[in-house]
């Protein structure tokens, strides 16, 4: 990623290079191509009219002040979003993630890249993007998903808990995540180690008591060991503290890396984060 150099214009980095280098995620928005690009969005449906002059995927730049090798070593989720398709950054390279509803991945992706990207089997980027009615962004957000949150590893018996970004409101909440849990690992019929992510999460504060019990419950009847992490230093603390009352496992780790450590678990990616 060149944001400092613009063919002889050098506009400088400025705090880019110390933003993206510290985040945790980094997500890069730009149409495909610049330069007289026209889209229609038609039932859902997107179609190019115009082809834009310039692609913005290019194979060498004047200057680098994002470096993709050294992030996609360093495990940082890195996304590419543009209005025809979404690229996910890989330890190997660009992977296409995602394209749009009318997109024809040869002629509209492949045929205008300078590169060939990791192909595989993309997903439809959500057709509600493409169309008029409201999102309902709030109602998606707010929406714990918890069977999407869930995956078991069974070369590692590992089960990996990714409740980044949720917020427990109540004991409905609380039980919606421990029948989640129930129908993935009873099935198993054996102790399981456990990796959960809590960047991000929250938990009012009526809902704690129950929420931490759903815990005892899980680590008692399936964890053989459980390593928790999350970047916020409040959440470490008071998830420390409420583990701790009831003689649970405290530790929470500030990385995914280092709660991958101390179970000995191998990187994973982050498109099915810890």
């Amino acid at each position: 990623m060149n944001a400092s150099r613009f063919g002889g214009r050098i506009a400088g980095c400025g705090g880019f290079v110390n933003i993206s280098q510290n985040a945790k995620k980094v997500v890069f928005v730009s149409n495909f191509a610049a330069g007289g690009a026209e889209y229609a969005i038609e039932d859902g449906r997107l179609r190019i009219v115009k082809e834009g002059k310039h692609v913005k995927f290019v194979e060498r730049l004047g200057q680098v002040t994002f470096n993709g090798p050294l992030a996609a070593r360093d495990e940082q989720e890195v996304l590419y979003v543009t209005e025809r398709c979404v690229f996910r950054l890989t330890p190997d390279g660009l992977r296409l993630a995602e394209v749009a509803p009318g997109v024809d991945i040869e002629r509209d992706i492949l045929a205008r890249l300078p590169f060939v990207p990791i192909v595989g089997a993309p997903a439809s980027m959500d057709a509600a993007i493409f169309q008029h009615p409201p999102m309902g962004l709030r109602e998606r957000m707010l929406d714990i998903h918890i069977d999407d949150r869930l995956s078991y590893d069974p070369e590692t018996n590992t089960v990996f808990m990714n409740y980044a970004g949720m917020r427990v409101k109540d004991k409905r909440d609380v039980d919606t995540i421990v029948a989640a849990v129930d129908r993935l690992l009873e099935p198993l019929r054996r102790r399981v180690n456990s990796i959960v992510n809590y960047d991000g999460f929250s938990i009012d504060d009526d809902a704690v008591a129950d929420y931490m019990e759903a815990v005892r419950h899980v680590e008692q009847t399936y964890y053989l060991k459980v390593s928790r992490y999350t970047n916020s230093g409040f959440m470490r603390l008071k998830l420390g503290q409420e583990l701790e009352k009831r003689r649970l496992s405290a530790r929470v780790f500030e990385t995914g890396r280092e709660a991958r450590r101390e179970l000995g678990a191998p990187a994973r990616s982050r498109g099915g984060s810890a």
